[in-house]
């Protein structure tokens, strides 16, 4: 009997699958909300990332000393999983180039990405990436960084397939505020919020292109943060929406109580992993070939999709059947 061929062989000859990432980002500024999310993730297990912020978490003039905390934190035994990132500052900011420094010097080998905020095309998030892998190179780093950029400016937005077609870049994020905030009062305050985020028709329009550009390139599109504390529901509504209306397969979190109902959103509806499950184990059993499953034709098309499913389902923490989680132990 030939041996049974892993779904990524089959299905995505010539091309990669999506990068495997968590369906949440959790943003941590100071040492006591880095400490406290990473503490989170050792209970939870590595179902979100905690993003370090040295952007917005940096006090005014403490920038080196922040970044040198974050590199330390990321050291640390409490980063146990590995899946611990930094944003750093944008490009118009005099410290972005010592954050990398910073980071990349003194944790490296333990960072699980770079975020770059405020890029206006395509060419300044070139140039960011080019500086550092010159620096990962001069310390001797010999995997690559992966990089995330955030689209919240008009340039961004509108040269987003071209940042997406850089090769360090894994994810793009939407960033909703600034990218409000960027229309000079064009666009309403309640835009910020739901349900004026999912109708404003500019902000509509900004979400499909992020996701249309991310997923063009094999990216992972990556959606903004909801401003509801307090309301777990809401903020599985606004996963949810962000999942089925528009694609995003990543979500921001601002506060810990955001995560699990933002994981909880983005986890496919169980009857549907049970069904790609099944598909996919007959499929293997026909070699790939075209089956017949509960009176539907399915061939390698179908399988992509539910292949897909399976991935996304596992980032969010769902067990499958010995068979299926076999895929997961050898991917």
């Amino acid at each position: 009997m030939p041996t049974a061929l892993h779904p990524d062989q089959v299905l995505f000859q010539g091309e990669k699958p999506l990068p495997s990432l968590p369906a949440c980002e959790h943003y941590a500024g100071s040492e006591r909300f880095i400490l406290k999310a990473l503490a989170l993730q050792q209970q939870l297990g590595p179902l979100f990332d905690v993003s370090c912020d040295c952007e917005d978490g940096a006090p005014a003039g403490r920038e080196l000393e922040h970044a040198r905390m974050v590199a330390e934190l990321l050291n640390a035994s409490a980063n146990q999983f590995g899946r611990c990132g930094v944003r750093i500052h944008g490009p118009a900011h005099p410290h972005w180039r010592r954050d990398l420094e910073v980071i990349i010097d003194g944790a490296g080998h333990r960072i699980a990405y770079v975020t770059l905020p405020k890029v206006q095309s395509a060419a300044q998030a070139r140039e960011m990436i080019e500086y550092l892998e010159r620096r990962a190179r001069e310390r001797g780093l010999e995997r690559p960084i992966p990089v995330h950029v955030l689209i919240e400016t008009h340039g961004a937005l509108q040269e987003a397939f071209a940042i997406a077609a850089l090769p360090a870049v894994e994810a793009l994020d939407f960033g909703l505020l600034d990218f409000v905030s960027g229309h000079h009062g064009a666009i309403p305050a309640s835009a910020m919020r739901s349900p004026g985020q999912f109708e404003h028709h500019l902000i509509r329009r900004a979400k499909a292109e992020v996701v249309a550009a991310a997923l063009a390139h094999g990216r992972v599109p990556a959606h903004n943060v909801t401003l509801e504390l307090d309301n777990a529901y809401r903020v599985y509504q606004d996963a949810r929406r962000a999942r089925t209306e528009y694609g995003f397969l990543r979500m921001w979190s601002i506060h810990p109580s955001q995560i699990r109902p933002i994981i909880d959103a983005m986890r496919p509806e169980h009857g549907e992993i049970e069904t790609a499950a099944e598909i996919l184990l007959a499929a293997q059993r026909a070699e790939w070939a075209p089956i017949r499953h509960r009176g539907e034709l399915h061939d390698r098309a179908s399988y992509r999709y539910y292949w897909c499913v399976l991935r996304q389902a596992r980032a969010t923490g769902a067990r499958f059947p010995p068979e299926v989680e076999s895929w997961f132990a050898a991917a």
